[in-house]
């Protein structure tokens, strides 16, 4: 079973000089796209630079977003690709590229049918910042999503032989004299070594990790921590631009609002925990924003403080509906306290004052109106239900919006606008989908539509 199954790369000796297809990176993109293609009746091979696999997708916590699913139905919540499109398309400020974010819309039901279909079972709900129903898709034990789909995706490639190499970086992609992809170098073992492949699917995420990147397009973000896995560091699209390809959006930063950054390492608190019912306070111990406004906004409201830094407040109710709070106290990132006044004296803040606060928000829960700043989801519980609890959150690099740019057949294209042939990208690689700023839930929803959609038109291509 998937849960047991541990992953062991491919030997480097076992590398072939010859796939019908080579997929750079494994994050979430390049698993469902191997998959997707060897189903399809293709060769492709995984190619990954780090020693460990699942990239960015590993450190995702909240769900998958998704329209009208039967889950949703079971839920009583009717919803449609229309609206589903209309808040990501409000969301990321109306600078998202139309056809890719309605092909991504009217396909996410699809995309989780099709992981149901492997045994992959997304069954329970929560809400994410920016959206108005509940769309983000997780497995039903409230299970982190992202180790939750990596893991499930490498068994089942073990299962059908894929081949997946780690410590094994790609230097170049290779054109024929046709300007078609035929191919890419490889550093791996200590080796130089040429690949030939007539496809190539690009799905090496973002470059929220690159202090290169990051100094050619936002320099006024160097001082930031960032929440992404070190290999975060943009090669695909590097690597592209080094044979014509076409990025755009590249200035377009997320940054998320919810990050603890008070230990060596930074970890990410996941929308799941606000949008299943926890507050934000100030110094003071008084909200100040509407917490599942969009990540833009939330992250402006905290950096707006005097402290550039908030507390997340929630109870043993929020923490049963969020399986990722166990992860975070284990590492030493939750305070709690048998009740609100021990807390806010933990925290320092006027235990008065947080009481009040608790009160007012209680009430608004009750009454289904926050009149201080008007949020209306994640509103499903009082915080009332001992142990109480607080983690210590300011914003950081995130995701980036820019990247290639591919059309709704994730072909990427060159500087005039034209398909290069061969090549294709999925993934935070990619850029124009989420426009200026990108919903919690869609990251992994793109990972798994457009990397079918990768997988799918590289066997059209190569029919």
């Amino acid at each position: 079973m998937a849960e047991k199954f541990k992953f062991t790369p491919s030997a480097p000796s076992s590398l072939k000089e010859q796939y019908d297809v080579v997929i750079i990176g494994s994050g979430g993109a390049g698993l469902v796209s191997a998959l997707q293609a060897r189903e399809l009746g293709l060769r492709p091979v995984i190619l990954e630079k780090m020693p460990t696999v699942g990239g960015n997708t590993m450190r995702a916590s909240s769900g998958m977003n998704a329209a009208e699913t039967n889950i949703q139905l079971r839920e009583g919540i009717v919803d449609s690709f229309a609206e589903f499109y209309q808040e990501t398309y409000q969301g990321g400020g109306r600078l998202n590229d139309p056809e890719l974010l309605n092909y991504f819309t009217t396909h996410s039901g699809q995309a989780i049918d099709w992981l149901r279909s492997h045994g992959i079972i997304l069954n329970d709900l929560t809400i994410t910042g920016g959206m108005k129903k509940k769309r983000a898709h997780r497995p039903k034990s409230t299970a982190p999503i992202g180790s939750f789909l990596v893991n499930n995706l490498l068994w089942l490639l073990d299962q059908i032989k894929v081949p997946i190499f780690t410590q094994a970086t790609v230097t170049e992609l290779l054109k024929d004299d046709a300007s078609k992809i035929k191919g890419v170098k490889v550093q791996i073992a200590g080796e130089s070594k040429t690949i030939f492949a007539p496809a190539v699917i690009l799905a090496t995420g973002g470059f929220g990790a690159s202090k290169q990147l990051l100094k050619r397009y936002r320099p006024d973000l160097l001082a930031y921590k960032t929440t992404n896995q070190v290999g975060a560091t943009g090669d695909g699209i590097i690597l592209a631009e080094h044979i014509g390809a076409q990025v755009l959006q590249m200035e377009m930063i997320q940054i998320h609002p919810t990050v603890q950054q008070d230990t060596p390492h930074t970890y990410l608190i996941g929308e799941a925990v606000r949008g299943e019912g926890a507050i934000l306070v100030d110094q003071q111990g008084v909200r100040f924003t509407n917490e599942l406004g969009t990540r833009k906004i939330v992250s402006e409201q905290i950096t707006a403080l005097p402290e550039q830094a908030a507390y997340l407040i929630f109870d043993h109710g929020v923490k049963e509906r969020v399986k990722a709070i166990d992860f975070y106290a284990s590492k030493g990132l939750v305070v709690s306290a048998a009740t609100p006044s021990e807390l806010a004296k933990k925290l320092q803040l006027d235990p008065t004052v947080l009481a009040d606060t608790l009160l007012q928000w209680n009430t608004a829960v009750e009454t289904k109106k926050d009149v201080k700043f008007g949020r209306t989801t994640g509103m499903q519980r009082k915080l009332e239900k001992a142990p109480y609890y607080a983690i210590h959150v300011a914003p950081a690099i995130h995701y980036t919006m820019g990247g290639l740019h591919i059309n709704e057949k994730a072909q990427v294209l060159d500087q005039a606008g034209n398909i290069i042939a061969g090549l294709f990208a999925a993934g935070e690689v990619t850029g124009g989908l989420h426009g200026n700023n990108r919903i919690g839930g869609n990251s992994i929803a793109e990972t798994v539509v457009f990397g079918r959609q990768a997988g799918q038109q590289a066997a059209v291509y190569l029919a």
